[in-house]
């Protein structure tokens, strides 16, 4: 498959989760990945868009580039996390652990303010 690049913005509430998830796992399928990496990608995309929602941004853009290798997708954020929140805190801390073990690669740009998180086509977990 060709590279593609696909964006989607919708507004930074729990509701909208669902179409990022749902998007990531249409285009996952495109990357020929197996059933269980749609699952890991589906996963990741939701988790990442659950660290945008909690750095507060009105919207969350989200561009995800497609290809034979996998799927790399950057998440927008609002800025930084209010890291004295309690609340913030635990929601932020779950996504980090949930993003290690179902994405290859994920770091936060502060620079760009994105989440960038990568899912690879045939990479085995080494856990």
């Amino acid at each position: 498959m060709e590279h593609a690049l696909v964006k989607l913005s919708v507004p930074a509430q729990p509701a909208f989760a669902r179409s990022v998830r749902m998007m990531a796992a249409n285009l996952a399928v495109l990357c020929s990945m197996t059933v269980d990496e749609v699952e890991d990608a589906r996963m990741a995309a939701e988790e990442a868009f659950v660290y945008a929602c909690a750095t507060h941004p009105e919207f969350c853009d989200v561009s995800f580039e497609v290809g034979d290798e996998g799927l790399k997708m950057a998440f927008s954020l609002g800025g930084p996390l209010d890291a004295d929140d309690p609340v913030v805190a635990e929601q932020v801390g779950l996504a980090q652990v949930l993003l290690s073990a179902v994405s290859d690669f994920f770091e936060i740009s502060p620079d760009d303010c994105l989440l960038h998180v990568t899912k690879m086509v045939g990479v085995v977990d080494a856990n």
